[in-house]
């Protein structure tokens, strides 16, 4: 098996896509951040002091799959053709869904991990003086297509 983030030497290097093909890609990452019922309905009467939690936490999301390159060291810069972060609203979790898309050479799984990681975050951050016992989890890619191999958990 060759290991396609190390060179010659070893060490560690960005994969050169110089060759490859341009694709229509896609990429489909989902997790939640729990907590509390009452947080939950804060958000939902937009009783929150920070602001509408989901709104801005949309926009974080988006900004973190335009900005993964900067975070992932051996991520590429990829111009990205649409990125959108949805939530689902649950008794004691908002589920958090991202898909982005870029027509280029390399994928946009990191990309979309990203964006539900930062909306989390985000989500977190904006909550924090009412809920000290959050919790983020079970961010996971749910389907890429594009490239070489489709991949889908649905």
């Amino acid at each position: 098996m060759e290991f396609t983030h190390f060179n010659e030497n070893g060490q560690a290097r960005m994969v050169d896509v110089t060759e490859k093909n341009e694709t229509k890609r896609c990429a489909i990452a989902t997790g939640y951040i729990k907590m509390n019922p009452n947080t939950i309905q804060k958000i939902i009467e937009g009783k929150m002091k920070k602001g509408d939690v989901l709104s801005v936490a949309q926009v974080g999301g988006i900004c973190g799959a335009k900005k993964t390159w900067d975070l992932i060291p051996m991520c590429h810069n990829i111009l990205l053709t649409g990125a959108d972060i949805s939530f689902e609203i649950k008794e004691d979790r908002i589920l958090i869904e991202a898909t982005v898309k870029t027509t280029g050479k390399t994928g946009v799984e990191m990309e979309a991990l990203t964006a539900v990681s930062v909306a989390a975050l985000t989500i977190y951050d904006m909550c924090k003086a009412v809920d000290k016992h959050m919790e983020i989890g079970d961010i996971k890619l749910i389907s890429k297509t594009g490239g070489k191999s489709d991949f889908s958990l649905k």
